[in-house]
């Protein structure tokens, strides 16, 4: 099926926005590696997909695949044909060692396991910090290479919330693969973990050209959140001041 979907959609991908990709020689051509990247849009985990002669299999939530309904089946259908695996996110720890078990599962049939390490999208086009405990654990508990990977201007082209994608070109920078076969077995440290993700989120920085925020996306959507809800209730108190005043 995977083959199939990737014809149906990588084909009118590519011919519709011609993404640009540099580094395609850094992805070997049989063997497991994990590919990191940023993550800015939804679209990220087809066009780099769409653009790989290889395989690359991604973690998705489990609602995508549990919906029920016709949509629901379709959807799941949909996701299993483009290389997605079902997470359950609903408990943060059990939810990562899910995504570990399957990342090791995919490197072991000697695959390409796609890994986003910020955890979710990023909220504003810069590049957040990575969380430790899904690829540096993947990458140590299995040897495999990490192959930074920087998505370039995808959010431009679907940001969050929009369906209908504007056509322009997108860009995929891809690195040269790092070894972390010095921390083998070590995959319980967690200053080593913090090490591993760091240096890559570093790559990731060089290749993307982002701007770098120490703290998590999910922190930082947060803020956000409660920075629109504070504006929000102070116009409000403004506007009652008003009528107040205007009484």
């Amino acid at each position: 099926m995977y083959g199939t979907m990737k014809v149906a959609i990588g084909g009118p991908l590519k011919v519709a926005f011609r993404p640009w990709v540099e580094g395609m020689e850094n992805i070997p051509a049989a063997g497991p590696a994990i590919l990191a990247s940023n993550h800015l849009s939804f679209s990220d985990s087809f066009f780099l997909p769409a653009v790989l002669d290889r395989k690359v299999t991604f973690i998705a939530k489990a609602e995508y695949f549990t919906t029920p309904g016709v949509k629901g089946r379709l959807t799941a259908a949909f996701f299993k044909g483009v290389g997605q695996l079902p997470v359950d996110r609903s408990g943060a720890r059990g939810a990562g060692e899910a995504a570990v078990k399957s990342g090791i599962e995919v490197l072991e049939r000697g695959e390409l396991f796609g890994i986003y390490p910020e955890g979710t999208r990023s909220p504003d086009g810069r590049l957040y910090r990575g969380k430790p405990g899904g690829l540096a654990r993947v990458a140590l508990a299995t040897g495999a290479p990490v192959i930074p990977v920087a998505m370039i201007d995808t959010e431009k082209i679907q940001p969050p919330g929009k369906v209908v994608p504007k056509l322009m070109r997108p860009g995929i920078r891809i690195g040269k693969p790092l070894d972390f076969s010095r921390y083998l077995g070590m995959e319980h440290d967690r200053f080593v973990l913090r090490a591993v993700t760091d240096e890559v989120m570093y790559e990731i920085m060089k290749l993307s050209g982002q701007e770098y925020v120490d703290i998590y996306a999910t922190a930082a959507k947060r803020q956000i959140a409660e920075a629109a809800k504070a504006a929000k209730e102070a116009e409000k108190a403004t506007k009652e001041a008003e009528k107040k005043a205007d009484a």
